[in-house]
């Protein structure tokens, strides 16, 4: 069983930067893929990136690649995502999610999910 606490969320003018975080449970924490997704208001939930059990393997969304950088550091059971040069598109409620396994881009397949943390990027 994981636990995920999301933090850091905030409003933040176009072209600024936040960095969240996703605190976890458990023991095992280095045995989980972890994701990042986002989901905007009337819109589906989407990926944003994701990171192996290990931390060395990381993929991001073609809308992110280059902006943002997904990290963890399994000492502190937390993962990260560093958000810079935010977009008015990036606004929406950030989640973090745990998978046993590899990471994917598919939201279906991961098990634990946290409760969300709002982030607004204004014009």
């Amino acid at each position: 069983q994981v636990q995920l606490v999301e933090s850091g969320g905030g409003l933040v003018q176009v072209g600024g930067s936040l960095r969240l975080s996703c605190a976890a449970s458990g023991r095992t924490f280095s045995s989980y893929a972890l994701g990042w997704f986002r989901q905007a208001p009337g819109k589906e939930r989407e990926f944003v990136a994701a990171i192996s059990g290990s931390g060395s393997g990381t993929y991001y969304a073609d809308s992110v690649k280059g902006r943002f950088t997904i990290s963890r550091d399994n000492a502190k059971n937390t993962m990260y995502l560093q958000m810079n040069s935010l977009k008015p598109e990036d606004t929406a409620a950030y989640y973090c999610a745990a998978k046993w396994g590899g990471y994917d881009v598919r939201a279906s397949v991961y098990n634990y999910w946290g409760q969300g943390t709002q982030v607004s990027v204004s014009s």
